[in-house]
């Protein structure tokens, strides 16, 4: 197990126990066990599991946001102080300044992007989980806390004629409909990365200032605007059908969450 791997195993763990569990607490209220559904609602529970564990992250994330708004016209007053001084002595003053405004004002450039840092383990985990079971399947073997005949359950498992071990990219396993996978993939594809959009279409609205809207930074913003969405699209492809499940959760999750705890005055 090379180190990568083996920092990754305890978030593998965790992700599948979780997944295990809310699959059995599922199929104890009556529903099957083998059903595509029933996994497909574990995976959803485990979204809602992990992003209300962090509602006091992304409320930290939403106030971080705030102060940096309050920030722009101190950080506009700086560059303009510094305009035209590219010497060594003065760059380093200029970036001792901005590191004081942001102690001054509590907040950090990074602050906003601490709740997707702090997800990306457990995206991950999931991604080679799921990945991990046509593999494992084959070897008669388990992964994390899932057993091998939960193992065989979930490959054989489907929704809409979809396996949820299928994806775009390394086709669909014996039995199952390709034109499902495309078509489900498609609609979870284009859900998400919409919601991501409208998402960070949100934020900007909301926490750039008039400052900064004919800056450069607001136009470094549009561009990351039309480019993560497309970026996240074009990668999920590669996604077996679960995993867009958790991920197409998640962004309308976010989306609604912005909304909810930072609506537009």
């Amino acid at each position: 197990m090379d180190f990568g791997a083996a920092l990754l195993f305890p978030f593998q763990w965790l992700v599948s126990a979780i997944l295990v569990g809310l699959h059995d607490g599922l199929s104890i209220v009556g529903m099957p066990a083998a059903s595509g559904w029933t996994w497909t609602l574990s995976i959803i529970g485990l979204v809602l599991a992990i992003r209300t564990a962090l509602i006091p992250v992304a409320l930290k994330q939403i106030r971080a946001q705030r102060r940096m708004r309050q920030l722009q016209p101190d950080l506009k007053e700086l560059q303009e102080k510094y305009n035209g001084r590219t010497d060594a002595l003065s760059r380093q003053a200029m970036a001792q300044e901005q590191m004081a405004l942001y102690k001054k004002h509590g907040t950090n450039p990074f602050s906003a992007c601490l709740p997707l840092l702090i997800q990306v383990p457990f995206f991950f985990a999931l991604f080679t989980v799921l990945s991990g079971i046509p593999t494992a399947a084959a070897k008669g073997q388990g992964i994390g806390a899932m057993s091998a005949e939960q193992v065989v359950q979930f490959g054989e498992s489907s929704i809409f004629g979809a396996p949820l071990a299928a994806s775009m990219l390394h086709g669909t396993p014996p039995g199952g409909n390709v034109v499902a996978v495309w078509i489900l993939s498609i609609v979870m594809i284009l859900t998400m990365t919409a919601a991501q959009f409208i998402t960070q279409k949100h934020v900007m609205a909301r926490n750039m200032s008039a400052e900064t809207v004919a800056g450069p930074v607001m136009r470094q913003q549009k561009a990351l605007l039309y480019a993560l969405p497309l970026v996240f699209g074009a990668g999920g492809i590669i996604f077996p059908i679960g995993v867009l499940i958790y991920w197409t959760t998640t962004n309308l999750w976010t989306m609604v969450q912005q909304f909810v705890l930072d609506p537009r005055s």
